[in-house]
Formats: structure tokens, C-alpha cells, sequence
């Protein structure tokens, strides 16, 4: 269903459905479908009985006066002593319905009886409805705000508002693979974004005639999920060529564009596509029970997929990963982590600036040594052998003898951020209150503007040529390019990266690096973005750590071939295939 909101207190026909509203409550029925007990797959009449209750959430943090009607299901398996799975079900009422099409209900009483499923506790949740506060007034339905909507903002109201009600005094697990969502239309999209947004939280879905079209924006997930590092999700979608074509887009088009994208990546995906039906739930109750044990199975998922080029351009991010590669720890318990680089060797250098000092870790063994205990925002080794580093608060450049200690001023008066070192013998580095690059003379610490105008310039990086310097920006959306002329002014400057932003208006580009093949890596609030050479996204990398910040990163350790990145108190590395 398109969920198209305000929603108010009528009868509102739409393609092959009909809505019925009030104040309290959304019942959704298919047009067509036959309400008999055959339809999702003739659930045993033999199967114990589980008990569904009704409960209502009156508050919600994260949908300030909304009100939310929600059911929940306990099979008699159910003794309390072992964790429970569980799915939640959005437009609930219409999948607990009785004598619906999905009767889901009866359905997990059938399945848990023969073993198909786990002990599985369901929630049925309705949309929010916001009641009117004065005469003469309408309630609102938020569904489509709700569902529509690619924020996080949905997954934590069920985290935060709704299940610990829901779920109060029941003992159900907390492994994302025994924790599930499902839902039809807007309400598909729906299910997949909490997952998507919260894979820690959420690793099964189900999406009925999914609505991944252009109401809010869904129709991007094809290209996100084809440029992002897999996430833990098993994916059920269904839909048929009957299904809705309108202003958003094609639906039928769009799940089939789901499907093969994550096929592409590698997921554990299964699409059930068939001729005719509409956008209502007659194919989706008909496969119902079949979907939910192929969703519940215990069978372990490999991620696989081809890594050959189609293009001689094709620098896509799965090329990059390496299967059974993750992330592991290099430093915990950390102050906070920032300002990493590397050497010729491989040799890994970063700051804790709570401690303060500047590290050094052995490409060779991970020997971890002291070099000096100043902090630094940015760092970088000067073809000198020294390393560079920017101190913001003490208003000053900086240079590090990694063999005695020494500290050597370099520049000051200055208010710098990252930093990179041209060979000519020319330092560059970020303003990110002023939004400038500066440049310094090394020999001379004179300091000249080099470019301006840019939404908070923070990390910086060459290409290994020296001819090519980018810039990240925190405030903004971009990644500026700009040539390096041999005397050292910048030219040319051009927003040729667009990062991937979050939830807010910033993409929070912080630390910058790049590899042999001279790709870009960028820290963002979204995770490590990769860009090709000629600035095109690869992908983009989850941060190991997601309640952490994510400040640098740098391509380190043997070969230059680990990915290193500082998160808050942490330091994790993952290798890579670099070609």
C-alpha cells in the first residue's frame, strides 16, 4: 500500500486494496482474495493453540502523540526458560487477522508444531495514528512517514518505544538471526530499512509486494546495497507482474532490481516472482507458510559472488573484500584514537590524544612503542622521514624525529586539522572553521591560503604522484579535487566525490587515504567510502564499531595491504585486496 500520509478518517479506495481507518486502529483488506483457511498453506487444526493479547502504546519518543495498536503472539511451546525468536509484523492487524489471508497466527502454531520454526514470540503492530486534539478535527496516519522513510527512526522506535513494552517480562533472544521483520507494500520497505539500518538487531526480513519505488526515496536501495559492504540479512521478497505501476515507479520492476542487487552482493536472498495477482496479498498468503521456513531454516549462508570485471574500469568493492576477512583489533581501551599514517615500511603510526601520545605499531609483529607524548589531530611521515603532525589547540604545524622524540615547530599561529605532505617539499593542511587549505613551506613556515570556500574541510590526501590533492568535507557533501602545481598552488578545484550523507544534512567526511591503485578511502558517518580514480563511488565499508566515531584511516602493515581505521577508543584492521 502506497501509505500516502495525512490519511484521514474515510474510505480511501487504492489499487486493489481497501483502506478502513479510525482513530485507534488500521484494518487492511486484499479486494479479491479468498478469506479461507487454504490460503497460507493449511495450517494443522491438530497444532496447539498460542495466546494473542492486545496492548496499546500510548507514548512514543520517537513519534511524539502518536498512538499504536500492536498484538502480540506466544506459542504454548513458549516456557520462558529459553529465549524466544521473534517478528515483528507491521500493518499488524491485517497479518493477525483470523479469518485473513495471512492468519499468521495460525500459521506459527502449525510451523512451531512441526519443528519448521523456532519458538517464535510475533508483535503485530499498527501504524501510528495521531488522534485529533480539538472539534472538528481528523486523526492523521503516519504510516507512510513511518515506513516510507530510510532513517533510523523507525528501527528505534521499535528498540526504544515499542518492544520493550510488547515484550515485557518475556524471554526472547537477542542474536539478530533469531530476531525477524515482515511487512506489505510500504509496510516491506519498512521492514527491510530497520533491518538495514540495525543488522545487529534485525537479521531476517520478509517483504510482501515491497514498495522499493520512489515514495521517499526507496528507490535508491539497488544502487546502496550493489556500493555497500554486506550486511548479515536474510531476504525474503515477493511480488508479481500485476503489481502497482504509477508516479513512484514500477513495483514489479523495482523488487526484481532488489532481488538481483542483492544477488549481486552475495546475500542469502530468495525472490518469489509470478505472473498476474495485484498489489494485495493473495501470492504473498498463498507462499506464506513455504516463506517463513525458508526464512526460519537453520541452513548457514555463505556470502559468494564473481569478482571478474565487465569493465576495465570496474573497480567495484566486492573485488575488494577478501571471504573470512573482518575486522580485527589492533589497540582497545584507548583514549581517543585519531591522526593514523604509515611509512615505506608499512609500519603503523597513530595518536591517543586523552593520553596524549604518538605510536608506533611494527609491520612485522605488532610492537607497539611510545614516540612521543604530544597529541596531534593529523599526522603524516614527510619524505624526510620525519612525521608531521597538527596541533589545533597549541595553534601549531609540527615535526616528529621518530628516533629521538624531538619536537621541531614548524608552523604557527595556525589552526590546523589533517595534513599532507607534498615531496616538493610543500605541507598542506585543513582549516576546518575557516574552510580553507593552507599551504606551508616546509624550509620557511611561511603560510599562504591555497584554496577556499569549501563546508569544513577535514581530511586530506595525494595521490601518489603528488600531482592530485583531495579534500574531505565534514559540513558538507563532497570530496574536492584539486591539482598541485610543482611550486605548490592549487588549481582546478572541483567537488568530483559525492559522499554518502546519514540521516542529517552532513556526511561528516573526516580522515582520508589512498591505496596503490589510487583509490580514495574516506571516513563519513556512514561507514569507510571508497572512490575510483577518476572519483566514482566503489562502495562503502560499515564501521566496526558503529556507536563509535570514526575519525581516520590509512592503508598500513605489510604490503600496504590492511586497512587500518581509528573508532573512539579503538583501533581495528582488515585486509584487502588491493590491485
Amino acid at each position: 500500500m502506497l501509505g500516502l500520509s495525512p490519511i484521514f478518517l474515510t474510505l480511501t479506495t487504492i489499487p486493489g486494496e481497501l483502506l478502513f481507518m479510525n482513530a485507534f486502529r488500521v484494518t487492511i483488506v486484499a479486494v479479491g482474495v479468498a478469506l479461507v483457511a487454504s490460503v497460507p498453506g493449511e495450517a494443522a487444526e491438530s497444532a496447539p493453540r498460542g495466546q494473542l493479547t492486545q496492548g496499546v502504546l500510548n507514548e512514543s519518543r520517537l513519534y511524539p502523540g502518536a498512538t499504536h495498536e500492536y498484538q502480540v503472539y506466544v506459542p504454548p511451546q513458549f516456557t520462558g526458560t529459553t529465549p524466544a525468536a521473534v517478528m515483528v509484523f507491521q500493518d499488524g492487524a491485517w497479518y493477525a487477522k483470523a479469518d485473513g489471508a495471512f492468519r499468521a497466527p495460525a500459521v506459527f502454531d502449525a510451523l512451531i508444531d512441526a519443528g519448521a520454526m523456532p519458538v517464535t514470540i510475533a508483535v503485530f503492530v499498527n501504524p501510528g495514528i495521531v488522534p485529533p486534539t480539538r472539534d472538528g478535527a481528523k486523526p492523521q496516519s503516519i504510516r507512510s512517514f513511518e515506513y516510507d522513510s530510510l532513517s533510523d527512526r523507525y528501527v528505534r522506535f521499535l528498540m526504544e518505544d515499542l518492544l520493550p513494552v510488547a515484550l515485557k517480562d518475556l524471554n526472547v533472544s537477542s542474536d539478530p538471526a533469531q530476531r525477524a521483520l515482515c511487512g506489505m507494500s510500504s509496510g516491506g520497505i519498512c521492514a527491510f530499512t530497520a533491518a538495514w539500518q540495525r543488522p545487529d538487531r534485525f537479521g531476517k526480513v520478509m517483504s510482501h509486494i515491497g514498495s522499493f519505488t520512489n515514495i521517499r526515496g526507496g528507490d535508491v536501495y539497488p544502487a546502496l546495497i550493489r556500493k555497500t559492504e554486506p550486511k548479515p540479512i536474510r531476504v525474503y521478497l515477493e511480488d508479481a507482474s500485476g503489481d502497482l505501476d504509477n508516479l513512484h515507479g514500477s513495483w514489479p520492476l523495482a523488487n526484481q532490481e532488489m532481488a538481483a542487487a542483492l544477488e549481486f552482493m552475495g546475500y542469502d536472498v530468495r525472490f518469489d516472482y509470478a505472473e498476474g495477482f495485484g498489489h494485495n496479498g493473495k501470492h504473498g498468503a498463498e507462499l506464506f507458510r513455504d516463506a517463513l521456513t525458508w526464512l526460519w531454516r537453520n541452513e548457514a549462508h555463505e556470502t559468494a559472488f564473481d569478482v571478474s570485471a565487465p569493465l576495465g574500469g570496474d573497480r567495484a568493492l566486492r573485488r575488494q573484500l577478501i571471504p573470512g576477512a573482518g575486522w580485527s583489533v589492533v589497540a582497545d581501551g584507548l583514549g581517543f584514537a585519531d591522526a593514523s599514517c604509515t611509512d615505506a615500511q608499512g609500519h603503523f603510526y597513530f595518536c591517543d590524544m586523552k593520553a596524549p601520545a604518538v605510536y608506533r605499531v611494527s609491520a612485522a609483529d605488532g610492537a607497539r612503542e611510545t614516540l612521543t607524548t604530544e597529541a596531534v589531530s593529523g599526522l603524516e611521515c614527510g619524505p624526510d622521514g620525519r612525521l608531521y603532525g597538527c596541533q589545533g589547540d597549541k595553534q601549531r604545524v609540527i615535526a616528529i624525529d621518530t628516533v629521538s622524540g624531538r619536537v621541531d615547530v614548524i608552523a604557527t599561529g595556525v589552526a590546523p586539522n589533517d595534513l599532507a605532505i607534498n615531496p616538493d617539499g610543500f605541507l598542506y593542511f585543513t582549516d576546518t572553521k575557516a574552510g580553507e587549505v593552507k599551504r606551508v613551506a616546509i624550509a620557511t613556515g611561511e603560510v599562504t591560503v591555497a584554496a577556499q570556500g569549501l563546508a569544513g574541510p577535514n581530511g586530506i590526501a595525494l595521490t601518489r604522484d603528488g600531482g592530485t590533492l583531495a579534500v574531505s568535507e565534514y559540513r558538507g557533501e563532497h570530496v574536492w579535487t584539486f591539482r598541485v602545481n610543482p611550486d605548490g598552488p592549487l588549481d582546478a578545484g572541483m567537488p568530483t566525490m559525492t559522499l554518502r550523507r546519514g540521516d542529517g544534512p552532513e556526511a561528516r567526511g573526516d580522515g582520508m587515504a589512498v591505496d596503490a591503485a589510487d583509490r580514495y578511502y574516506v571516513t563519513s558517518a556512514v561507514g569507510i567510502q571508497i572512490f575510483d580514480p577518476t572519483g566514482r563511488l566503489s562502495g562503502v565499508m560499515a564501521t566496526p564499531e558503529p556507536a563509535k566515531p570514526l575519525t581516520s584511516c590509512i592503508l598500513a602493515g605489510p604490503s600496504h595491504e590492511y586497512l587500518y581505521v581509528t573508532n573512539g577508543d579503538m583501533i581495528f584492521r582488515r585486509r584487502l585486496k588491493i590491485d
